[in-house]
């Protein structure tokens, strides 16, 4: 059940303010009552076995269970083995009976459901429902646990403002506060209120630090972020799963100014456990200590491990570099005993907190794992996430869909289950994907007559036969087009040079729309694509993301008007590429333009607009907002001000929409965005029916990096944004007043 919209947000304000949640008293308890326990065992531990502890090595390690038996600290990659519970039982036998007795962890990315597959993260946060993202961890948390899996290196926390980097997926999209939000909300899902309980697991923020803003939009590739933008924007999300307890963090793979975060003692230590005060573990990327030699800053496998080591990285994942590594460089003196030592420490406090050492298996109940009594619940929420997540981008008419007549389903994604389940998908089976064909058919029944054509593939021309995809859209009374980005287009290493449909899409859906027939596109995609061409000539669009196992379902519900359209876009889309990098929150700029005024910030060639803004996302209805009202016309510091508006549901059905409070600076010692997010509700409401939304701004949320490179609030006017995207129009102003 979805916990109350106060509740929420009461934990969240808790959260974000640092302060001790129900049960993480009791976790400070287990801890302080394993620490002798702790410091016996390392007191008791050889070089090596410290070294082992550090790591986390792959499944597909030929000597796995040799490495066990010695003391090996986890073993990662397990989330897809279909042995998977056996497997982890086995292996912690092995653990245990090690000289040092220390239990295994076990780790798998659950990015977006176990057995049950939800919406991607990018999806998720088009819902701004933090309740429902909760939800969902919460539920992958549930199975996760159930098969034994107890650490996830998820959420994935980097803002993402270019949409040729494949990871745009697997983030929050492109603005700091959102990202902030549902980072604590899944970090709530996964970890709960006590680690101990049998329920929960490890979380990871990910990836520290950066990393979402790689060069050109490729993956792995070098990063350079003005420092003022890096702490304003980059951090914020970090900040906060730090103060709210997240247990892990991995180090990003990439430079930073030229140095590899993987041995950044600025970022890793300075930053992270000196300036924040955070005490959990970091861990590498996948073989990212190596990766070391070939940045060019370190000479060899020995010298990586001993950077990484000394930087803050507790945990070597998978390259095993660690293991060979560190008990030769202590005795030769390149590295202090005492840091392995304060590794290891917070490693196994890591596994204490997991209640590992009570019982090492915990975690992995054969029953719940056979039975997965929570599957009808879970398919419910994963259905209702989905709706959620989807889009309206246009709609001229042409939806909702009537129940009659013949409806064409034609693209290369209509009939697929793999693409629809997203990149890492844990357990998640094809099997159980509702493809948008099946759903539709099976909310149509026997009212209508639903034939499919496939007309081309995603990316080739292999079986294309637009011909007959014309011809079934001929006779048809409408046609649905279900194009989009395959599975090997989105994710880790996988980034575009184009942000257009792939392969000869265009081609298929211009002729179908030449037919006249009317044409809804929906499309699956894990970016912001450039949509122009569509957005010119279809009837209606619908972004569904990559919508995991219940899209077909859930977009049948939106198409038939079962369900409204509610999401809101979590990433600004461009008109093309040449647009890219783009966010809302961009700095004014001292020539402002026009494509039709020279001397001036624009394009010759393309209005300097987004196709889509953040925060867009149509309705079956309409809703207006009354200009803001402010409770008070200063803002003195430690006091509040209430921002105030009325939401009207002025459509003829029920709905819901996101207000949204943007915030700007008027004047400052450096020049500051035209807007940033600041503040969202989700709004329900009955045609005719209004509601008062309340925001509350604090002086420390205009706090930003001023000119000194100090984090701090200057006094001076603010103008205060509400409506339903990034391009509200009804302002207020308040002063800030002096500290």
């Amino acid at each position: 059940m979805t916990v109350s919209r106060r509740r929420f947000a009461q934990s969240l304000a808790l959260l974000a303010a640092g302060a001790v949640m129900p049960g993480v008293a009791r976790a400070r308890a287990n801890a302080a009552r394993h620490d002798t326990r702790i410091d016996a065992i390392i007191s008791n531990m050889s070089l090596e076995e410290k070294a082992l502890q550090l790591c986390v090595i792959g499944d597909d390690h030929p000597d796995l269970e040799t490495l066990l038996g010695k003391g090996l600290g986890g073993t990662s990659g397990v989330a897809p083995r279909p042995d998977l519970q056996q497997f982890i039982r086995h292996a912690q036998q092995l653990a245990i009976a090690s000289p040092s007795k220390v239990p295994l962890w076990f780790c798998g990315d659950v990015a977006h459901g176990f057995t049950t597959e939800f919406p991607v993260p990018l999806a998720l946060a088009a819902t701004w429902n933090p309740e429902l993202v909760q939800q969902v961890h919460r539920a992958a948390a549930t199975e996760s646990a159930a098969f034994g899996n107890t650490w996830t290196f998820s959420p994935m926390v980097d803002i993402a403002r270019d949409p040729r980097w494949g990871r745009m997926t697997e983030g929050a999209g492109e603005d700091p506060y959102l990202g902030s939000v549902m980072a604590l909300a899944q970090l709530k899902g996964f970890q709960g209120d006590d680690l101990a309980a049998p329920t929960t697991i490890l979380a990871t923020a990910k990836h520290f630090a950066g990393y979402g803003a790689v060069q050109a939009g490729r993956d792995y590739n070098s990063v350079n972020i003005p420092e003022r933008e890096f702490r304003d924007v980059y951090l914020p999300p970090f900040k906060a799963l730090c103060d709210a307890g997240i247990a892990t963090i991995m180090a990003a793979f990439n430079t930073m100014d030229g140095v590899p975060v993987t041995s950044s003692r600025e970022l890793l230590t300075g930053l992270l456990r000196e300036q924040w005060g955070w005490d959990g573990v970091i861990t590498s990327d996948y073989d990212a200590i190596l990766e070391l030699v070939t940045h060019g800053v370190a000479a060899d496998p020995a010298d990586a491990a001993a950077q990484a080591l000394h930087a803050g990285v507790d945990v070597d994942l998978h390259s095993g570099t660690y293991a060979d590594e560190l008990p030769g460089l202590v005795r030769a003196g390149r590295v202090k005993e005492a840091e392995v030592d304060a590794a290891v420490r917070r490693v196994l406090r890591a596994k204490a907190k997991l209640g590992l050492f009570d019982d090492p298996f915990r975690y992995g109940n054969a029953r719940l794992a056979a039975e997965r009594p929570w599957r009808a619940d879970h398919l419910a929420s994963a259905r209702e996430a989905a709706r959620q997540s989807m889009v309206l981008l246009k709609n001229d008419g042409v939806l909702p869909l009537a129940r009659g007549g013949s409806i064409a389903v034609i693209g290369p994604l209509a009939e697929d289950r793999a693409n629809m389940l997203g990149t890492m998908p844990a357990l998640g089976r094809e099997e159980d994907v509702v493809t948008v064909a099946d759903g539709l058919r099976r909310a149509a029944g026997d009212k209508a007559t639903i034939r499919y054509a496939m007309g081309v593939p995603v990316r080739d021309m292999d079986g294309a036969d637009i011909d007959a995809a014309i011809a079934l859209a001929r006779k048809s009374d409408v046609t649905v087009l279900v194009l989009g980005e395959s599975d090997d287009m989105i994710g880790e290493g996988d980034s575009r040079a184009s942000i257009q449909l792939p392969g000869h899409q265009i081609d298929l859906a211009k002729a179908i729309i030449a037919t006249g027939k009317p044409v809804v596109a929906a499309f699956s995609s894990g970016r912001a694509l450039d949509l122009s061409w569509l957005d010119a000539n279809a009837n209606a669009i619908v972004d569904m993301w990559v919508p995991g196992e219940q899209g077909g379902n859930a977009l049948a519900d939106l198409l038939f008007g079962d369900a409204d359209f509610t999401g809101k876009l979590p990433v600004t889309f461009p008109r093309a590429l040449g647009q890219v990098p783009i966010s809302y929150d961009h700095l004014p700029t001292g020539r402002p333009g026009a494509i039709d005024k020279p001397y001036t910030s624009r394009y010759v060639d393309l209005v300097d607009a987004p196709l889509y803004p953040f925060g867009h996302g149509l309705s079956y209805t309409s809703f207006t907002f009354a200009a803001p009202q402010l409770s008070a016309a200063t803002l003195s510091p430690g006091d509040t001000i209430t921002v105030t508006t009325r939401v009207t549901n002025s459509g003829r059905r029920a709905g819901a929409t996101v207000a949204q409070l943007y915030v700007h600076d008027v004047l400052a010692s450096i020049s500051r965005p035209v807007r940033r997010l600041k503040g969202f509700e989700r709004v329900e409401l009955r045609p005719g029916e209004s509601r008062m939304v309340q925001f509350r701004l604090r002086a420390e949320d205009l706090a930003f990096t001023r000119r000194d490179m100090r984090w701090g609030t200057e006094p001076g006017a603010f103008d205060v944004y509400v409506g339903d995207d990034s391009t509200a129009r009804d302002a207020a102003r308040f002063t800030l007043l002096e500290t």
